[in-house]
């Protein structure tokens, strides 16, 4: 509880420091995005996969069809992408469930018939997966942002012991920052249980040029942009970052149509 009302007094102090720089923002409008003045409250179920070997299209065939099943049990589709590089998982799934009250209402439980069936199918063609129940942003925000894209990043992390609070500063101050240099923000989830992670950041762009375009902007308005965000400068936010963590991975992908 203190964690989460921390979260909130963090946001509202950096999100009013990133309005300074929201009408420089040169990002597409559907990837535009301010920076979040609400504590992540939602809940999702994101769930790693990767594939046996030989089988990844029969992965994605399996969660392609079993899309409208979900819908029918009155459940959200999930979003979800594929590896292209760093981690060694294939798949990401988010699947949106409000709450857990909501979510294993004991009438939508009873609607899920068809999961042990499901469950059968995906161990034949999956060799590895990994479920994180975390809290993230609403959900029509990032159904918004990540239906408007086709690439996607992904900073996932286990934060040093006492400096979980500090860490999700670093990342508003981080999206403070992108959003001074014209970049999207990235949606920050927190993890409630599950797997050892305790949080990760979700970019959504246009393309791998869209994900890299930032050569253009000057060190003058990066300086500037660090600094109205809380940093010393460009150069010191990834330093600053490294001694709040034990270790992150990186991973990036596109989308599954």
């Amino acid at each position: 509880m203190r964690f989460r009302s921390l979260i909130m007094a963090s946001i509202l102090v950096l999100a009013g420091l990133g309005a300074l720089w929201l009408p420089a923002a040169a990002a597409d409008e559907g990837l535009r995005a301010e920076v979040s003045s609400e504590a992540p409250s939602f809940l999702y179920r994101v769930t790693f996969v990767r594939a046996a070997p030989g089988k990844l299209l029969d992965l994605i065939a399996l969660h392609k069809g079993r899309m409208a099943e979900i819908e029918s049990y009155g459940d959200e589709r999930p979003l979800w992408w594929r590896h292209t590089q760093g981690d060694q998982w294939d798949l990401m799934l988010i699947y949106p469930m409000g709450s857990y009250t909501e979510y294993y209402a004991k009438g939508r439980v009873a609607r899920r018939t068809g999961e042990a069936e499901f469950g059968a199918k995906l161990a034949a063609c999956a060799s590895w997966r990994e479920d994180l129940l975390v809290y993230g942003p609403p959900l029509e925000k990032l159904k918004g942002l990540f239906n408007a894209a086709a690439y996607y990043h992904i900073e996932i992390f286990v934060a040093l012991p006492g400096k979980m609070e500090e860490l999700f500063k670093e990342r508003v101050m981080e999206n403070i920052y992108q959003t001074g240099i014209g970049r999207p923000e990235n949606m920050i989830f927190v993890r409630d249980q599950g797997a050892a992670w305790d949080m990760f950041t979700l970019g959504c762009y246009r393309d791998l040029a869209h994900w890299a375009s930032s050569g253009d902007i000057t060190r003058e308005k990066r300086v500037e942009a660090a600094r109205k965000a809380g940093f010393e400068s460009p150069d010191a936010i990834g330093p600053y970052m490294r001694t709040l963590i034990d270790f992150h991975r990186d991973t990036m992908g596109v989308a599954i149509r």
